[in-house]
């Protein structure tokens, strides 16, 4: 979330968020890493910490006073100060559209009252706004610019199995998310299926928050590669993956590496979200797609046996990868050719002098 206020002809802004945008000269108010919290039965475990951290939210924009109020995802939160600073006068543009479409489609009613601006990522969100009388702003996703310009600055980079003591093996990374207790759930399955592939060097792109012990402790006796904090980096070198359903997904595919897509989490959490949410997919790649292009193993479907199942044509020269890194070109050209916080950007300026 930042909040922008004009100083005569400066522009300052005040923000809660992660490191980068630290680095564009705000004043940060809140880390994200005190404000995430995933899954209903997590939400409710930390519902004191966020209903304080909504509460100091709303007191520090009426001390600010911001021309306006740019909103970044993460709905739970987000959409509360948006009703709020709307109530306040305050502009409200919201990047990376809450995602009503999958469930709890009534919150776009909500959205229609107290968001002046939607920039939404991807495509069939405009669509989808439209059936309820919204307009929004199709921008692009901001990965596609994210991966071109790690691409570029790749090349200048030294060679990256040299930097990490690889061997010439084809390399086969594993993304088990970054939160501790999805990592114990998954990789365990991910490294007993990865075992199957002998010939292949294992590679686990790391949290920066989960220490290497956590890893190796799990990994035992398979010969396992830990590349923390690097996750482009793995992506960018490996002929196929593993891939913890999110955003990592979308980034595996604009990589161009084959995957399948893991997923097992709290038992209540996912009971609860298969009765409300209505998506036939849970990685954005298919749903972007609108049809199964990778494919998903959830909860129970989650063993090492499909894993090997799935993964291995696709590691084999066969007709299901090239059908697959056919689909990912379809992927990219749907998306765009990039610019999107460009574009973001030029809007709310624009729409904030007027």
């Amino acid at each position: 979330m930042q909040a922008l206020q004009h100083q005569d002809s400066n522009t300052s802004f005040r923000f809660w968020g992660g490191d980068l945008m630290a680095a564009y000269g705000g004043e940060p108010v809140k880390h994200i890493k005190d404000l995430a919290f995933m899954g209903f039965v997590e939400v409710v475990a930390n519902l004191r910490t966020i209903l304080t951290n909504i509460k100091l939210c709303k007191s520090d924009l009426l001390k600010f006073q911001p021309d306006a109020l740019i909103l970044i995802d993460y709905p739970g939160f987000n959409m509360r100060i948006a009703e709020f600073a709307k109530a306040n006068g305050i502009p409200v543009h919201y990047y990376i559209s809450p995602q009503v479409w999958a469930w709890k489609q009534n919150r776009v009613h909500k959205l229609k009252k107290t968001v002046d601006f939607m920039y939404c990522i991807l495509p069939f969100e405009k669509d989808f706004y439209k059936k309820f009388e919204m307009e929004v702003d199709y921008v692009g996703h901001p990965l596609v610019d994210a991966i071109q310009k790690f691409r570029s600055a790749a090349s200048l980079e030294t060679d990256f199995r040299k930097k990490h003591n690889l061997s010439e093996r084809p390399i086969l990374a594993l993304l088990p998310g970054s939160r501790l207790q999805e990592i114990k759930k998954k990789l365990p399955l991910m490294l007993g299926a990865a075992n199957a592939f002998s010939d292949m060097e294992i590679v686990i792109a790391a949290a920066p928050n989960i220490e290497a012990k956590v890893y190796l402790d799990i990994a035992k006796n398979i010969p396992i590669q830990i590349i923390p904090n690097q996750a482009y980096e793995v992506l960018n070198n490996a002929y196929a993956a593993m891939v913890t359903s999110g955003t990592a997904t979308l980034e595996t595919a604009l990589f161009h590496v084959p995957q399948v897509v893991c997923y097992k989490g709290n038992p209540i959490s996912v009971a609860i979200a298969r009765r409300l949410v209505k998506i036939d997919y849970i990685s954005l790649v298919n749903l972007i797609m609108n049809k199964e292009v990778v494919k998903e193993l959830i909860q129970s479907e989650l063993t090492e046996k499909n894993i090997i199942e799935h993964l291995g044509p696709l590691i084999e020269t066969s007709k299901k990868r090239e059908i697959l890194l056919t689909a990912y070109n379809e992927l990219e050209a749907i998306l765009g050719g990039g610019g999107a916080s460009e574009k973001v950007a030029g809007l709310i300026f624009e729409r904030t002098k007027q």
